[in-house]
């Protein structure tokens, strides 16, 4: 049975880059290595393995300009072809790329690949380039429709909240790109929070985890407001940690998953203080990149 998911490790990286050198690359005498570029460590990765783990098809997600991202490198495996697995990648790369805020993906096709992103609803926009001084390749793209979950009327009065009370997450142009209740997911503008190095500030890191983990609470107190109208409460933050492991650039978001999260608020109806323990990550592309422990206290109104 295939699995779609990212490549984690050393050895699956190996193969993933592999395979794409074999099909886009080795056919037209490219030097091993020329499949890479320097945005991989700040991407989003997708492979399909198969029961043995051998790598059957790849595709990956990069930042463009905006709100729009990237599909690159898309390549699947000589023997596989035929079993859509092309299609899963595209389909995956999409989601994670709506999860992000992008509102459209580009892509750059090769001419006999046209017919394949057309019918997945991408619109030729007329030639872009040419590889190798043989390989056409045409300028596609398709509009993302937001699904009702990127809609729900409390992540964006949080948003709102937010812009109009810390003038510093309006200058971050910090924004809710996706709540479920089981995940929240915050995107920044990683260009605008840049430092010398051209990465993104830990200042501005730092207010990306407090306040996706201020959100997250926030999101949850509304929620069992929902269940018992006589709970409400000032949230603050009493207690927090980060740890910074690797610089950001491009692809920068954060996220709270309920299995991150204990605590609960039932002490609210009783008139008492609440306390929610949580931890929030900060990525860049597929990559933790750091890790935030906060405590969080909501006091009774």
């Amino acid at each position: 049975m295939n699995t779609l998911r990212a490549p984690k490790t050393a050895g699956e990286f190996s193969q993933y880059y592999q395979l794409r050198w074999q099909i886009l690359r080795k056919p037209w005498h490219q030097v091993l290595g020329s499949e890479q570029d320097e945005l991989e460590k700040y991407s989003i990765h997708r492979m399909v393995i198969d029961e043995d783990d051998n790598v059957l098809a790849v595709g990956r997600l990069e930042k463009g300009l905006g709100q729009q991202g990237q599909i690159r490198y898309m390549a699947v495996d000589d023997k596989a072809q035929g079993q859509g697995l092309g299609q899963q990648i595209i389909s995956e790369l999409e989601i994670q790329a709506n999860r992000l805020g992008m509102k459209e993906v580009c892509l750059n096709a090769r001419d006999n690949a046209l017919g394949f992103y057309q019918k997945l609803g991408y619109d030729n926009q007329g030639y872009s380039h040419t590889l190798f001084d043989e390989v056409k390749h045409y300028r596609m793209i398709k509009t993302l429709t937001k699904s009702a979950q990127h809609k729900i009327k409390q992540a964006q009065s949080l948003q709102d909240i937010w812009h109009e009370t810390i003038p510093l997450s309006k200058a971050m142009d910090l924004q809710i790109s996706y709540y479920d209740s089981e995940k929240l997911v915050t995107i920044c503008d990683a260009d605008f929070n840049q430092n010398l190095h051209h990465t993104m500030f830990a200042g501005s890191i730092y207010t990306l985890a407090t306040l996706t983990g201020w959100g997250w609470v926030y999101l949850a107190l509304q929620k069992k407001q929902q269940e018992q109208t006589n709970i409400d409460g000032d949230i603050v933050l009493a207690e927090a940690n980060i740890r910074y492991h690797v610089p950001i650039k491009g692809l920068a978001f954060g996220q709270v998953v309920q299995d991150d999260v204990s605590g609960q608020l039932d002490n609210l109806a009783r008139g008492e203080k609440a306390r929610v323990n949580l931890v929030a990550h900060v990525y860049c592309g597929d990559n933790i990149a750091a890790t935030f422990k906060g405590c969080y206290f909501i006091s009774p109104k």
